[in-house]
């Protein structure tokens, strides 16, 4: 495995246990939309290395070993440090939009970054197939991503459980914002696809400028 991806992985797994042992240390660093706008900004950076519970955390970890691992050999370690933390800052941008009027809104993961690296991975090998739990047949990976992505805008618009879905979704289009400018030559062999990937983020930014968010 990249050492890179492990340093990003344990930099994950020690901050959030710190945070699970030591409250005042997770109150100071998670994302909190009060505390931002008074000038916290770091904590749109710091929320994404702290996580709710183990489930939480071992989730995000598995994800990105999996997807991280496509994005390196493929982009290489510069890139995916870009789409990463790029795609980590593009879901707390986005979260402060969707929820900018809920002051005490907060949340924790590395969702964001995570979303923005499975969508990076499905435009640099587009032939992925996954086995999801507990469907017996593979599946696309481009399918998984477009699944996943329509779940959270349903989930932002119900408010689905404690899940920070709008870092889903604003990571989501980081990464493939970010794959495209650092990647130029995707446009050339999977243009259809970039389209196809395309469809759920242009309807959700519809939606919303007609007000239905």
């Amino acid at each position: 495995m990249n050492t890179l991806l492990i340093v990003i992985i344990i930099s994950n797994v020690l901050v959030s246990v710190k945070g699970f042992s030591d409250n005042y240390f997770f109150n100071r660093y998670k994302f909190q939309i009060l505390s931002i706008n008074k000038g916290e900004k770091f904590r749109m950076l710091t929320s994404g290395f702290l996580h709710a519970d183990w489930l939480h955390l071992i989730f995000n970890m598995y994800a990105l070993y999996l997807f991280g691992k496509i994005v390196i050999i493929e982009g290489g370690n510069i890139n995916f440090l870009l789409i990463y933390f790029g795609s980590l800052l593009a879901g707390s941008l986005y979260t402060m939009f969707v929820h900018k009027s809920e002051l005490y809104y907060s949340a924790v993961g590395a969702s964001g970054a995570v979303m923005g690296i499975i969508y990076a991975s499905i435009l640099y090998y587009p032939e992925m197939t996954l086995y999801i739990f507990p469907l017996p047949i593979p599946i696309k990976g481009y399918i998984f991503g477009i699944l996943y992505l329509l779940f959270s805008i349903y989930g932002m618009k119900k408010q689905l459980g404690n899940i920070g879905h709008a870092a889903h979704i604003g990571g989501t289009i980081g990464g493939y914002v970010l794959t495209l400018l650092l990647s130029p030559y995707i446009w050339d062999e999977n243009t259809s696809l970039i389209f196809l990937l395309a469809i759920p983020i242009g309807v959700l930014l519809v939606l919303q400028k007609l007000g239905k968010f």
